[in-house]
């Protein structure tokens, strides 16, 4: 017995390695590859499926057309504004709240405002929408309770269903559209919209607005009392380090400049007065009685002086001239004359102590402006040390001014805007009357209709086909099962018309016809598949019963048996022998007594009534629950009957609900399982190939039974009998075509 992933008997492996590769793993596509779509096999899933697309696509349009019969007309009134780009500049003073950008992004921006709850409660307030039935389902009451905010919120959410805002085109205008079951309330609505949307950027601005000016006003006060401490402080700062000051300085620097000026004068007035002395000095020195000496001669005493001494030195001249030294008046003349000059030399003399003594005076003073000086400077590196704290304080005053002068006019031009506020948008048109409604639209409707149908239709179809259980074509076996496709048997309904002859005796009657070259292709596909042994005997199962696995197993005996090959049916289903109906009289002894040795094989043997094959039935003695297939007996039954006939045929039981087939199958050469056409599910069909597999058998490959020609022609793209249309003339189905 060959495990899970051990080959099997003939060197392929197993069918679970097989198959669940392609179970378990999604598909891989390469790059490069292209992966097409089969119209022709979704026309055939279509044609297969076209009644269920019918129905659901009449479904769907009925109601639709229901639907659009029963809706009452809506008729639609629609208003436009602009958003404006300009406003009127009437004062040169920045908004508080500035205009919308010229962009798209700000008209669609007001679009969403446009469909916003708070402005359409706003309308609904105006117009007392609440109290209308088409969007208050209480008003019809006339209920005169007041409404609570969830009633209130359901009246405003219908309101806004019914709005149909949108931009015309990339223009800045907005069309305000309303539908109504009343074209004239329709058309109020809208204009209600509109004038509520222009009033409402007008109070929104002024509401911002006068909340700046609030706020600034508030903001003042703080503002005020922050400078008024700020300069407090500065002040006090000065006066408490002497930093008070005129003109730009301050004290201490003003006196410090009025003391270098004083000091200059004073240190000039040293050097002059010293020059001078100095001079007088050195007259004095070389000779001179100080007459010639710069001051002497500037002063008024001293020219009067030598006006004196000059009249004094003529009068004596002129006595000297005519006198002698002797004559009185020369004399007294003479005295006159030197008293002048000790007068000249008691002022000049006066005079030098006069410039000592100014000199003196002169350093005196240079010297006492020169203290204060240094006094004055010491106290003003004192005053530079304090004055970077003052800094401080003037800068903090300066900012705290400059912040309050600024919200001050801020402030003055907010209150100045209040009045001045103007819409970002103006009411273009109102509404006109609408004449036609324009809903519900019919043949819209229908051509949604109609797409919706036939996407639901293809939905179904879709969806029926994922849930589709069954096998239907030779590509759903080999790529669900990756297994051989044996081959297709016809319904006779379908090839052979009505009435409905026996299939057992139709393979008989009519060899020629589709069916009996249906079981000739089987018996081909079986006797020559590749493998390394011939094939002489064939286990014809199913994984459930009523597959036609038993009329098969016949049609495929007495097809070969035609053809010249010497046939043996052997009935393997211990529960529910099926060959009886085929036997000529009941038969008495059968494949359980020859394998037990009760009797020998001729004894069992019966021949087929209508061809030379042979089977070996099953007795009517009660079923035995001894392992009849793996006892020794069948297998030396079955070398026998390899060594009498060239095919054995064993009909045996179902897979999934009896083991024995399984015992049976792995004395075979060859398994082939029968599976009805559309009707065995394909789950019971991998969970028989499953078990077969874990007893180390290899499935041979999948015969289809019970094909209906006709729908696999239309429907069953994928698999040969598709084209059977295209070769049928080859087949002879009735006598008609016979004596043709």
């Amino acid at each position: 017995m060959t495990t899970r992933n051990e080959p099997d008997r003939v060197g392929r492996p197993s069918y679970l390695a097989r198959i669940e590769p392609a179970r378990t793993q999604l598909p891989q596509f390469r790059p490069g590859e292209v992966v097409t779509f089969d119209l022709r096999r979704a026309f055939s899933i279509l044609r297969r499926r076209l009644r269920l697309f019918a129905g659901v696509a009449l479904v769907i349009m009925t109601a639709v057309l229901v639907m659009t019969l029963l809706t009452p007309p809506t008729y639609l009134a629609t208003a436009e504004v602009m958003l404006n780009r300009r406003n009127a500049k009437v004062v040169n003073v920045d908004d508080v709240v500035s205009a919308l950008p010229p962009d798209s992004a700000a008209v669609d921006t007001e679009v969403e405002i446009l469909k916003s709850p708070e402005l359409a409660e706003r309308v609904v307030g105006a117009l007392k929408l609440d109290r209308d039935p088409e969007f208050n389902a209480r008003a019809k009451a006339r209920s005169t309770a007041p409404l609570t905010r969830a009633q209130r919120e359901k009246v405003v959410g219908a309101v806004r269903r019914k709005l149909d805002i949108s931009r015309s085109g990339l223009t800045y205008v907005i069309d305000v559209g309303f539908k109504s079951r009343n074209p004239a309330k329709a058309a109020q609505i809208a204009d209600e919209f509109a004038k509520s949307y222009v009033a409402r950027q007008v109070e929104e601005k002024v509401r911002t607005t006068q909340q700046a000016a609030d706020w600034l006003n508030s903001r003042l006060e703080q503002l005020r009392a922050q400078v008024t401490a700020d300069e407090t402080a500065v002040q006090q700062f000065k006066i408490a380090n002497n930093l008070m000051s005129a003109q730009g300085a301050t004290l201490t620097e003003q006196e410090i400049s009025n003391y270098n000026q004083s000091l200059a004068q004073a240190t000039a007035q040293v050097a002059e007065d010293d020059a001078r002395l100095g001079t007088a000095r050195r007259q004095l020195s070389g000779g001179s009685t100080g007459a010639d000496v710069g001051e002497a001669l500037n002063s008024p005493t001293i020219q009067k002086l030598k006006e004196q001494r000059v009249e004094a030195s003529r009068k004596v001249a002129s006595l000297e001239t005519n006198f002698q030294d002797s004559y009185p008046p020369l004399k007294i003349a003479r005295n006159e004359l030197a008293d002048i000059d000790q007068e000249i030399q008691a002022e000049t003399d006066r005079i030098i102590s006069n410039l000592d003594a100014k000199a003196q005076v002169s350093r005196r003073r240079a010297a006492a402006v020169a203290a204060t000086v240094g006094g004055a400077k010491g106290e003003l590196a004192s005053n530079n040390r304090a004055s970077v704290n003052l800094s401080v304080l003037e800068r903090n005053s300066q900012a705290s001014r400059t912040l309050y002068e600024s919200y001050l006019a801020r402030y003055k031009e907010a209150s100045t805007q209040v009045g001045l506020a103007q819409a970002d948008a103006q009411w273009v048109s109102h509404a006109a009357l609408p004449v036609k409604p324009t809903s519900p639209n019919l043949p819209l409707n229908l051509l949604l209709g109609a797409a919706l149908a036939a996407v639901a239709g293809f939905g179904a179809v879709g969806l029926a086909e994922l849930l589709e259980s069954g096998v239907s074509t030779s590509d759903d076996v080999e790529k669900r099962f990756n297994l051989r496709y044996l081959g297709a048997i016809p319904l006779l309904n379908g090839v052979a018309g009505n009435p409905k002859p026996s299939p057992l005796d139709f393979v008989v009657d009519r060899p020629l016809s589709s069916f009996g070259e249906s079981f000739r292709s089987l018996l081909v596909s079986v006797l020559h598949s590749a493998g390394p042994r011939p094939v002489k005997t064939v286990a014809v199962t199913s994984a459930l019963p009523g597959e036609g696995k038993t009329t098969a197993s016949v049609c495929l005996a007495r097809a070969a048996s035609l053809q010249g090959y010497r046939v043996v049916i052997v009935d393997c289903d211990l529960r529910r022998g099926s060959l009886e109906r085929i036997l000529p009289r009941p038969a008495k002894v059968g494949i359980l007594e020859v394998v037990a040795g009760e009797v020998e094989l001729d004894q069992a043997i019966i021949k087929d009534t209508r061809t030379d094959a042979d089977i070996l039935p099953l007795s009517l003695a009660p079923t035995s629950l001894k392992n009849v297939f793996g006892s020794p007996g069948m297998d030396r039954l079955l070398r026998e009957l390899k060594l009498r006939y060239d095919l054995v045929i064993l009909d045996s039981a179902p897979v999934v609900p009896v083991a024995d087939s399984r015992v049976l199958a792995r004395k075979a050469d060859f398994v082939a399982v029968v599976a009805r056409w559309r009707t065995t599910p394909y789950q019971a069909i991998q969970g028989a190939l499953r078990m077969l597999s874990g007893n180390g058998v290899e499935v041979g490959g999948i015969v289809l039974n019970q094909v209906d020609m006709e729908q696999q022609v239309r429907q069953g793209y994928g698999d040969i009998a598709y084209y059977f249309n295209s070769y049928r003339k080859y087949y002879v189905e009735s006598p008609d075509q016979d004596r043709a």
